[in-house]
C-alpha cells in the first residue's frame, strides 16, 4: 500500500481543484484502512470528468479498483476492479497499470491472458514503476506472454533492483548465482541476495545461507548460514526450516540438538516440505530427539514420497521390513489422516 499512496501523493502534487480537501480526505482514509470514508470521499472524484482534474479522477480510479480487488469498503470483486484500473491504467497511472497487468496475468476479472499482462506491465515499467519493472523481468524469465529471453528478464530486474525493490534484487541474484542472462558470478549474487535479506525478505534470506552454507560468493561459514536460515525460518520460509533443521541436526555453525532439529523440521514437514517430511521420519526412525517410533516414521516417509521425495519412499520401504502388517496399516492410515487434514493432525 506504501507505493499506492506514494504514487497518488505525486497526483496531489501536480493537480488541483476546488475539492482538493475531500480528495486528500479520502486518500488519506484509504491509507489509515478506514475504507468506508475512503469509498465515500474517492468515488465522486472516480465517477466524474473533469478535464481540469483528471490526475486525481485516475487516482480515485486506481484506489477504487484496490478496494474492490481486495474487498476493502466494498464486496470482493475482480470485475469491477478491472474496470477500475482500466480507467486509471489509461489515463496512464503506473501502479493501475501494474495492477491490470496482475489481474490478466492470474486470470481475475478478465480470462488469463499472458500477453496482455505484459502489455501492461511494460507501460508501467517504462515510467520507471519497480514493482512493473520486477514483474516485466518474472514474464521474460519464464517465458509468459514473451518470448523466454533471460538477458531481457535480467534488464528489468536490474532496474527494479536498482530502485531497492527486494524480490528483483533476490531474482537478480538468482540470475548471477546460475548464469542466467549474465555471466555466472556467486559474488555478484551475494551482493544482491544481501541487500534483499537485509530488508527482511525470507526467501533472499534463506538464499544468502545456501551461499555461507556452500561458501559460493563468500567464505564458507555455517555460523552465519545459520544466522540467515534462522532469520528466514522464523518468517515460516520452510525451505529455511530444513536447512536450520539440518545444521541442529549435523551441528553445523550451533551445537548439536537433534530436539531442535526435530523442532525445525516439524514446522517446515507441516507445510507440506518433502525434504522435512522424509527428515522427519528419519529421526523417528533413529530416536533422534523424539521417542523412536517405527510408525511415525513410516508415517512421514511415506507422507515425504507421495509429495515427491524418493528418499522417503525408499525409507519407507525400507522401515516397513522391520514392522508388522497392522503396523504398516496403522501408519498408512495416519498418513492418510495426516494428509487430509493438511498436516495438522499428523500422529505426534
Amino acid at each position: 500500500m506504501k507505493k499506492i499512496i506514494s504514487a497518488v501523493a505525486v497526483v496531489l502534487a501536480l493537480s488541483s481543484t476546488a475539492h482538493a480537501q475531500d480528495f486528500d480526505k479520502g486518500v488519506a482514509a484509504f491509507g489509515t484502512g478506514d475504507y468506508a470514508t475512503a469509498l465515500q470521499e474517492l468515488r465522486p472524484f472516480a465517477e466524474q470528468e473533469n478535464p481540469f482534474a483528471e490526475q486525481k479522477n485516475a487516482a480515485a480510479q486506481a484506489l477504487l479498483g484496490v478496494m474492490y480487488e481486495f474487498g476493502q469498503g466494498v464486496p470482493q470483486d475482480y470485475t469491477e476492479a478491472v474496470s477500475w484500473y482500466r480507467k486509471a491504467a489509461e489515463q496512464g497511472v503506473d501502479f493501475a497499470q501494474k495492477n491490470l497487468g496482475n489481474m490478466y496475468a492470474n486470470g481475475w476479472g478478465v480470462p488469463q491472458d499472458d500477453a496482455e499482462a505484459v502489455s501492461w506491465y511494460r507501460k508501467a515499467a517504462e515510467q520507471g514503476f519497480a514493482d512493473a519493472q520486477h514483474n516485466l523481468g518474472f514474464m521474460y524469465e519464464n517465458g509468459r506472454g514473451v518470448i523466454q529471453d533471460y538477458t531481457e528478464a535480467v534488464s528489468w530486474y536490474r532496474r527494479a533492483a536498482e530502485q531497492g525493490f527486494a524480490d528483483a534484487q533476490t531474482n537478480l541474484g538468482f540470475m548471477y548465482e546460475n548464469g542466467q542472462g549474465v555471466l555466472q558470478d556467486y559474488t555478484e549474487a551475494v551482493n544482491w541476495y544481501r541487500k534483499a535479506a537485509e530488508q527482511g525478505l525470507a526467501r533472499a534470506q534463506f538464499n544468502l545461507g545456501n551461499m555461507y552454507k556452500n561458501g559460493r560468493g563468500v567464505p564458507q561459514d555455517y555460523a552465519e548460514a545459520v544466522s540467515w536460515y534462522r532469520k528466514a525460518a522464523e518468517q515460516g520460509e520452510a525451505k529455511a526450516q530444513t536447512n536450520l533443521g539440518l545444521m541442529y541436526k549435523n551441528g553445523q555453525g550451533v551445537l548439536q540438538d537433534y530436539a531442535e532439529a526435530v523442532s525445525w523440521y516439524r514446522k517446515a514437514a507441516e507445510q507440506g516440505n518433502a525434504v522435512a517430511q522424509a527428515n522427519l521420519g528419519n529421526m523417528y526412525a533413529l530416536g533422534r530427539g523424539v521417542i523412536q517410533d517405527n510408525i511415525l516414521a513410516h508415517m512421514w516417509f511415506n507422507i515425504g514420497g507421495a509429495n515427491g521425495n524418493e528418499i522417503g519412499s525408499e525409507n519407507r520401504d525400507i522401515i516397513a521390513e522391520e514392522m508388522t502388517p497392522q503396523d504398516i496399516s496403522t501408519a498408512q492410515a495416519m498418513a492418510r489422516d495426516c494428509m487430509s487434514s493438511n498436516y495438522q493432525n499428523c500422529g505426534q
